[in-house]
């Protein structure tokens, strides 16, 4: 998918079942989907088929028929999700600004001084130490 089309944001079950895709590092069965939310969900096998159907419907992931089962894989990347996901939180919740990201981190205690100066030393590697 080009990174120039907008990537919609996905509902948290269908980011779970993406979760597991990209975990998996290649192509699955929803039998796999199902095993790895056993312990973690308990949806039925229908409510898995429907999420993925809606995955593929989304352009999120495509599916191919392989024998007598269908086979998931992921189209979009974690990285392009996560890419477009961050830009959009920005965007919508702190006017696009990263400074008021950050100090509404450090003044909830979300983040300190340790990752300030983290966050300082990647600024500098990114920019070669010009700000």
């Amino acid at each position: 998918m080009s990174s120039r089309k907008k990537i919609k944001r996905l509902p948290d079950s269908e980011l779970e079942i993406m979760m597991i895709l990209w975990g998996a590092n290649g192509p699955v069965t929803s039998a796999y989907v199902c095993e790895q939310l056993k312990d973690k969900r308990e949806w039925k096998v229908t409510s898995v088929l429907t999420f993925l159907a809606r995955l593929v419907e989304k352009g999120f992931v495509s599916s191919t028929r392989q024998g007598k089962a269908n086979i998931y894989t992921a189209v979009i990347s974690e990285q392009e999700y996560l890419e477009s996901e961050s830009k959009s939180f920005l965007e919508k919740l702190y006017g696009n600004s990263l400074t008021t990201f950050v100090s509404a981190l450090y003044k909830s205690n979300a983040i300190n001084d340790d990752d300030l100066a983290e966050l300082q030393q990647f600024i500098d590697k990114a920019t070669g130490g010009v700000a």
